[in-house]
């Protein structure tokens, strides 16, 4: 019977990428993801699961691989969003079709930004061997001052544990024991804590020193209340979240709760506002990432406005755009978030609307649009060295294009084949399973993020 049932178990599951298969994808224009000019007529050859070189076209030897004629196409790396919740609260059929939509859009890597980790963890696992079509994941536990977990997502996410107690979602304070509470957080398998609300200053610097020191990374809300974002900045947060948080720096005083949900005042903020400009600065500094989420607010503003129960957005799109603008021009590096969800029949991953905010609103170049979305959101993951560019040695994670996203970053649409560990998805394997009903007009659905509690 056991070998009856690890029979069916073989058939059941799909191949995993062969170690010594060769492919040679040939011919296409290649643009890497560092925010180099695109190369016209490459080849990039995989083995396994890895790019193994690179170059013009003939110039590999590629002896006994399997070769895909790309002439006309376009190679982009996989693209990241650096800003999804999975399981709040869990609703594993759901979070599925979710995770597959990102792959067959492009997306081979998202950071799960504080979520329930038991079934993020097994999603995880399972996306990672190939199990489901899925991006590979990465995910934080969240730690917060101990008035944050009177918040309803927490008990949606830390369910069979008191509010604050899971090692996943803890609440700190003086008298936490943090080795002890970073080591927890280690046992989940987390990536990183996010460093969530209402944590003072000095708590926030202990907090990211230990977590440092213990190999964990540190990803921030952009103001933690009552920490400015100078705070978390100076403390050594790897990534920050939002970035219209970052604008209560220019306010004279700070909120002292996340609770209080009063606007930025955006009449401090002026085109290059100089105590911006020295926010900036620090983040150049100190290496400091800003996964901006943009589009949520820009696509939120008029509805919240229109609905009179609705509560108000931290800022108005118009002010996010600038911030964006000002943050881009001094060359602090962005990454693709989003922390919105789509509705269930739109066919197109939510990170495609952050990228057409940065190339239309903000009016950031394609390339640099496409290094954010790959190479940075890489970062931000804490995996530059696995992913995020297509380089030698780096997983095999990355898109086929019909046309040119440099010409039109609308074509970041034309997808016909996405590669994702050396296995490929055909963008035509999803559609043709898409019902006719299903549409890419349908209004965002509300969703328990940041902005909406």
């Amino acid at each position: 019977m056991k070998r009856f049932l690890l029979a069916l178990l073989l058939i059941a599951a799909p191949a995993a990428a062969d170690d010594a298969a060769l492919t040679l994808y040939s011919g296409a224009t290649l643009i890497d993801g560092t925010g180099a000019p695109p190369r016209a007529d490459q080849d990039l050859l995989v083995k396994g699961e890895r790019i193994v070189a690179t170059g013009p076209r003939g110039s590999l030897d590629a002896a006994g691989a399997t070769r895909v004629d790309l002439t006309g196409r376009t190679l982009i790396p996989g693209l990241v969003d650096s800003h999804v919740h999975l399981a709040t609260p869990p609703d594993r059929p759901k979070v599925e079709a979710l995770l597959r939509r990102n792959l067959f859009g492009g997306v081979t890597l998202v950071r799960s930004m504080a979520d329930d980790v038991r079934p993020v963890a097994e999603l995880a696992r399972a996306a990672e061997q190939g199990e489901i079509p899925a991006p590979d994941i990465r995910y934080a536990a969240l730690m917060a001052g101990p008035g944050f977990f009177a918040d309803p997502r927490v008990a949606a996410a830390s369910r069979g544990w008191k509010p604050g107690t899971a090692p996943w979602m803890q609440a700190i304070d003086d008298a936490t024991d943090l080795k002890t509470a970073v080591a927890l957080v280690r046992g989940t398998g987390a990536a990183a804590i996010k460093a969530y609300a209402n944590l003072p200053p000095h708590l926030v610097a202990a907090l990211t020193a230990e977590a440092h020191r213990q190999g964990v990374m540190l990803w921030a809300h952009s103001a933690i209340f009552p920490a400015r974002p100078a705070d978390g900045i100076a403390a050594g947060a790897d990534s920050v979240s939002h970035i219209c948080y970052l604008g209560y720096q220019a306010e004279p005083g700070i909120h002292p709760s996340y609770e209080d949900r009063t606007p930025v005042d955006e009449r401090r903020l002026t085109p290059d506002d100089p105590v911006m400009a020295g926010l900036f600065r620090a983040m150049l500094a100190k290496g400091t990432l800003v996964d901006a989420t943009g589009s949520l607010f820009v696509r939120e503003e008029a509805p919240r406005r229109a609905d009179p129960k609705a509560k108000p957005l931290r800022c108005t799109g118009k002010a996010v755009i600038a911030l964006t603008r000002q943050a881009h021009a001094m060359g602090v590096p962005i990454s693709t978030g989003t922390d919105f969800t789509l509705p269930a029949g739109d066919p197109w991953p939510e990170v495609h609307e952050e990228l057409f905010f940065l190339a239309r609103d903000v009016g950031m170049p394609p390339l640099a649009v496409i290094r954010a979305a790959t190479l940075m959101g890489a970062v931000a993951a804490g995996q530059a060295a696995e992913r995020g560019s297509l380089e030698p040695g780096k997983l095999a994670d990355f898109v086929v294009l019909a046309k040119d996203p440099l010409a039109d970053i609308a074509n970041i649409r034309s997808i016909e084949t996405v590669v994702k560990r050396g296995r490929a998805y055909a963008r035509a394997d999803y559609m043709a399973e898409m019902p006719p009903s299903m549409n890419s007009s349908a209004p965002v659905t509300k969703r328990a993020s940041s902005e909406t509690r």
